[in-house]
């Protein structure tokens, strides 16, 4: 049957043939698992006995919880406050990095040597930068100053931004390195032709050089969205005492899911938060992506 398909037939037979790994790779690791997420958010299930059916009263919940929508409120501050911060200081340090040449690699190598490190590590780290004197680095330096301590994990208002710091810094390397790579993609041309007529450097900088990024800003901006709305690691470690902070000021969804399904034992209200989840970040990557895509 093989021998009597055209060239075309056979080009098409063989595109499937490789395409069939990781086809069958979504589908198992991927698709499956968010099906079964989906039915089981309609279920009751604490992971030992058998399935229930609930039907839409774990979505009814979710509506009427205040921690849901606490926790709901503090992951969306992580996403309006993180994306955007990242994304200027990444391009800031990007910008000037592309225009160093004495020990250019060693310094991009220090900028990206964050990302590369465990974030497990680096949020317990962190986590003793913010001790009380005489352990935390930042109230050693306030108190030499003359300056009362601050509370950074144990405050309400406090705790948030302190856990986000870390977590912007941590994916700075990752962005600065894409950035550079779309500023080294822009033909020199332009800006060789813009110094010829004389054109201001922040003419240049906002009629040539963001827009042609603007490909390389779309994916770095969905990429950073996406880490912050699923920001898990530096909350649970650098509040592992309390996790969530006081009043769970820090807690993510992604934590609130965690909490729910193996604290709680409640597979079914974890299940329609993961479902909630998925639809945020569906949701959030088309508005970008329909914002900031070409005209």
């Amino acid at each position: 049957m093989y021998r009597n398909l055209t060239i075309r037939q056979k080009q098409i037979v063989w595109a499937w043939a490789f395409l069939a790994i990781p086809v069958l790779f979504y589908v198992v690791i991927r698709f499956y698992p968010t099906g079964n997420a989906m039915l089981i958010s309609l279920q009751n299930w604490n992971l030992l006995g058998d399935r229930t059916w609930a039907g839409l009263d774990n979505y009814a919940k979710l509506m009427q919880d205040e921690v849901f929508w606490k926790v709901f409120k503090n992951t969306f501050v992580y996403l309006l406050i993180g994306t955007p911060v990242s994304l200027v200081i990444s391009f800031i340090i990007a910008y000037h990095l592309d225009r160093v040449r004495f020990m250019h690699g060693f310094i991009r190598m220090l900028y990206f040597l964050p990302f590369m490190t465990s974030a497990v590590a680096m949020a317990w780290v962190w986590r003793g930068f913010y001790q009380p004197v005489p352990v935390g680095l930042f109230n050693n330096y306030l108190a030499a100053a003359g300056i009362p301590q601050i509370e950074f994990l144990r405050s309400t208002t406090n705790a948030l931004p302190s856990i986000l710091a870390p977590a912007v810094w941590a994916g700075l390397g990752f962005q600065i390195i894409i950035f550079m790579a779309g500023l080294r993609a822009i033909p020199r041309s332009y800006y060789e032709a813009a110094r010829i007529d004389g054109v201001p450097w922040w003419t240049v900088l906002f009629e040539i050089t963001i827009p042609l990024l603007k490909p390389t800003i779309v994916f770095i901006v969905v990429f950073s969205s996406i880490g912050f709305l699923r920001i898990f690691d530096h909350v649970f470690n650098m509040t592992s005492n309390d996790p969530g902070g006081p009043l769970n000021s820090t807690k993510p969804l992604v934590l609130m899911i965690y909490d729910t399904a193996f604290n709680a034992f409640d597979m079914g209200y974890a299940s329609a938060q993961t479902v909630v989840l998925f639809l945020i970040l569906l949701i959030v990557s088309l508005i970008q992506l329909r914002i900031l895509r070409d005209r």
